[in-house]
C-alpha cells in the first residue's frame, strides 16, 4: 500500500517539482524512505545544512520561474530553514517547504524536538498548515503550490511522521469535510484602472527630466522599459534585484543606485524632476529624491506596497509589462533630448571612473575592484552571476557589465550573509549548461560556504563540465563591508576583535576535495586567474588576496557619514593605508577636471 509520503512526493513532481533541497532527520524518516521509492522523481539534494536548502530552494525559484521545494526534519531541523525561508518571502519568490514534526500522539507533551512549527512559520508564511489526516494531504499541498505562485511567497507543510507512514488517500472519503482539489494554476492579467493609466501619462508627458527606476518586478519587461525610456528620453537606474532587467550596454542605463550605486544614477535622480519607478521596493530615502522634488508614477503589482517608498501621483497596480504595453500608446516623444544625453555623459564618465579605479595598483595586495574588471570582459554568453552580502558586492554591482541573456542575483531584501554559494550550486543543477559565477567574501565562505563545498564534491559528476562553474572569494581577513560601516555610520574605528578572520587556504581546501583551486596574490596576474579559471571543466575555488583598505565609496558622501568617518580614522587601526589610498581613489574621481586627465592617478 502506498504510504502518504510516496503520494507527497508523488504530488510534488505533478506541480513540476524535479529536486527537493534538505537534509535528513528522523521527523522526515517516512518521506526519506518514499524518496529511495521514488527513484530520483523527485530527486533529494543532500545538502550540508538545512539553512543552505532554503537558500538553493529561493535561488531555484529566481532562476527557473518555477516553485523551489526543500524540507528538513522536525525540530531543529525545521528552524535551520527560517534565514534561507526568509530570503524567499523578502525578495518575493515562491518556496514550498515541507517539514517534519513529532508523532501526533506525542504533541502537547513538551516531547523531544517538540517545536510549535506552525507558530514558528507563522510570520514567514503566506499558508502554513499541519496534516493531520492522510485525507487532508492532497489539498494542503495544492493549496500550498497555488498560495506560493499567486502571492510570491513562502508556503510550508508540517507532516508529523506517524502521518507520513500511515496508507495514502489520494481521493478522499465522500463525505463531509472532505475536500477535492486539483493541479494547476495561471498566472493572472493585472492591468490599472483605465483612468489611472490617463493620470500616469499626464505626469510622465508633462516631466522634462525623467528618471526611471527598476526593480526584479520588471524582468519580463525589457522590450517595454527600453521603448518607455526612448520615449521619455530617460535614464534607467537598477535596484539590484533588478539587475537582470536590462544590459548594461545600453548607454542610457545607469547601473545601479543607492550606497553601492553608480555617480550616473545618483546625479539622475538627484537632478531629476519626475521618478518613473518601475517593479522595485527600493527602500533607502537618502538615494531617492527629496520630498517635493519630483512628481511620482510607480508601477507594482501588489497593491499594498504601491506609493510607500516616495510620494507618488499615480498609482498603477499591475504586472509591469501588461501595464506599460498599456502605458506606451500615451505616451509623447520628448523632443528635447538635452537631459537624456547628460545622462548617458554621465554613464560614459561613471565607466570611465569604474576602469580608472580598477586600473590603481596598490603595493602588496590585489585592488578588489581590478578583480571584477578583470572578469567583465571575460564574462560567458549566458552566464549565471550570484553574490554574497559583503564588500565584495559592491564591486559585483558597479564593475561587472551585463549583457542581454545574463542572469544575475542575491539576496536583496533580507541583505543575508551565506546565499551566494548555495545559489551559485542551485543555478547549475537548474541550468547545468550555464557558466555560474559566485563572488563570495571569505566571511562569508567561512560562514557556510566552505561545507557547501562539500555539496559540490558530492555532485560532482553533475556539477562539472564545459561551462564554468566558480566560485570567487575575496579574501582580505575582515568582514569589510561591516567594517567600513562602523567607521561610516558608528563613527568607530574598525575593532580587531570582531572584524579581523583567520586567513584560511581556500584554494588548497577545494583541491583536498577534489574541486580546483587556484590562488592569486598577484596584482598583475588577475586577468590570467580568470582565464585559468575559466577553462576549468571542474568547479573552481578561486582565491583573490585583496587589500581591505579600499573603501567601497557611495556615489555622494553624506555629511554626516562624512563626519564619522573622520573622527574613525583618527584611531583606526589602519588610518595610514586607508587615507593613502582613499586620496588616491578621490584624486581619480575629479581628475578627468585636471589636465592630463588623471593619468598620474594610475601610476
Amino acid at each position: 500500500m502506498t504510504q502518504v509520503a510516496d503520494y507527497v512526493l508523488h504530488r510534488l513532481t505533478e506541480w513540476g517539482v524535479q529536486r527537493v533541497y534538505g537534509y535528513p532527520g528522523d521527523g522526515i524518516n517516512g518521506l526519506l524512505g518514499a524518496f529511495d521509492r521514488a527513484r530520483g522523481n523527485p530527486e533529494f539534494i543532500q545538502t550540508r545544512h538545512e539553512e543552505m536548502a532554503a537558500f538553493m530552494a529561493c535561488a531555484h525559484a529566481k532562476f527557473t520561474g518555477e516553485v523551489g521545494c526543500c524540507t528538513a526534519t522536525s525540530g531543529p531541523g525545521a528552524v535551520h530553514l527560517l534565514n534561507g525561508l526568509y530570503d524567499a518571502k523578502l525578495d518575493h519568490q515562491p518556496v514550498v517547504a515541507v517539514v517534519g514534526q513529532q508523532k501526533r500522539l506525542s504533541l502537547g507533551a513538551h516531547y523531544q524536538q517538540e517545536v510549535d512549527l506552525e507558530r514558528l512559520f507563522a510570520d514567514v508564511s503566506e499558508f502554513c498548515q499541519m496534516v493531520v489526516h492522510p485525507g487532508q494531504a492532497r489539498h494542503v499541498i495544492d493549496r500550498a503550490f497555488k498560495t506560493a505562485l499567486t502571492t510570491r511567497g513562502v508556503a510550508t507543510i508540517i507532516i508529523p511522521n506517524d502521518v507520513q507512514e500511515e496508507d495514502a488517500q489520494p481521493s478522499p472519503p465522500k463525505t463531509h469535510g472532505s475536500v477535492f482539489s486539483s493541479v494547476g494554476w495561471s498566472r493572472p492579467r493585472v492591468l490599472p484602472d483605465p483612468g489611472e493609466l490617463r493620470r500616469a501619462a499626464d505626469v510622465l508627458n508633462e516631466g522634462s527630466k525623467v528618471a526611471i527606476l527598476v526593480g526584479q518586478g520588471a524582468a519580463k519587461a525589457e522590450g517595454e522599459v527600453v521603448e518607455a525610456a526612448e520615449l521619455l528620453g530617460a535614464g534607467v537606474a537598477k535596484a539590484l534585484l533588478g539587475r537582470e532587467v536590462l544590459p548594461d550596454d545600453l548607454p542610457f542605463v545607469t547601473g545601479p543606485i543607492g550606497l553601492l550605486g553608480s555617480k550616473a544614477s545618483d546625479n539622475m535622480i538627484r537632478n531629476c524632476d519626475t521618478l518613473f519607478v518601475i517593479g522595485s521596493s527600493f527602500p533607502y530615502a537618502e538615494w531617492l529624491p527629496d520630498e517635493g522634488q519630483a512628481r511620482g508614477v510607480e508601477i507594482d503589482i501588489d497593491g499594498r506596497m504601491i506609493g510607500i517608498r516616495y510620494p507618488m501621483d499615480a498609482h498603477l497596480v499591475g504586472d509591469a509589462k501588461e501595464t506599460l504595453r498599456a502605458l506606451i500608446p500615451l505616451l509623447h516623444r520628448k523632443e528635447d533630448r538635452g537631459w537624456r544625453e547628460q545622462i548617458e555623459k554621465d554613464v560614459r564618465a561613471w565607466n570611465d571612473l569604474c576602469d580608472r579605479w580598477a586600473g590603481q595598483h596598490f603595493e602588496g595586495l590585489i585592488n578588489p575592484q581590478a578583480v571584477a574588471a578583470e572578469l567583465s570582459p571575460r564574462l560567458p554568453d549566458g552566464c549565471i552571476l550570484t553574490a554574497d552580502s559583503g564588500s565584495g558586492t559592491n564591486w559585483w554591482a558597479r564593475h561587472l557589465k551585463l549583457r542581454r541573456g545574463m542572469r544575475a542575483s542575491l539576496s536583496g531584501t533580507l541583505a543575508t550573509m551565506g546565499p551566494g554559494t548555495p545559489y551559485a550550486i542551485a543555478a547549475r543543477f537548474a541550468h547545468p549548461d550555464r557558466p555560474v559565477i559566485a563572488f563570495v567574501g571569505d566571511g562569508a565562505f567561512q560562514m557556510n560556504g566552505m561545507n557547501e563545498m562539500i555539496t559540490v564534491k558530492r555532485y560532482l559528476d553533475r556539477l562539472s563540465g564545459p561551462a564554468p562553474f566558480i566560485f570567487c572569494v575575496f579574501n582580505n581577513q575582515d568582514l569589510n563591508q561591516v567594517t567600513w560601516e562602523q567607521r561610516a555610520m558608528a563613527g568607530d574605528p574598525k575593532y580587531p576583535g570582531s572584524q579581523e578572520i583567520p586567513d584560511v587556504p581556500y584554494a588548497a581546501y577545494a583541491q583536498l576535495l577534489g574541486l580546483k583551486g587556484i590562488v592569486c596574490d598577484d596584482p598583475a596576474r588577475v586577468g590570467a586567474a580568470w582565464e585559468e579559471a575559466l577553462a576549468s571543466d571542474r568547479p573552481v575555488v578561486l582565491e583573490f588576496k585583496v587589500d581591505n583598505e579600499i573603501a567601497p565609496i557611495p556615489p555622494h558622501l553624506m555629511k554626516s557619514q562624512g563626519k564619522k568617518a573622520v573622527r574613525a580614522a583618527l584611531h583606526d587601526p589602519e588610518r595610514a593605508g586607508i587615507a593613502a589610498k582613499g586620496v588616491r581613489q578621490k584624486i581619480t574621481e575629479y581628475a578627468e577636471h585636471l589636465p592630463g586627465r588623471g593619468d598620474h592617478a594610475r601610476k
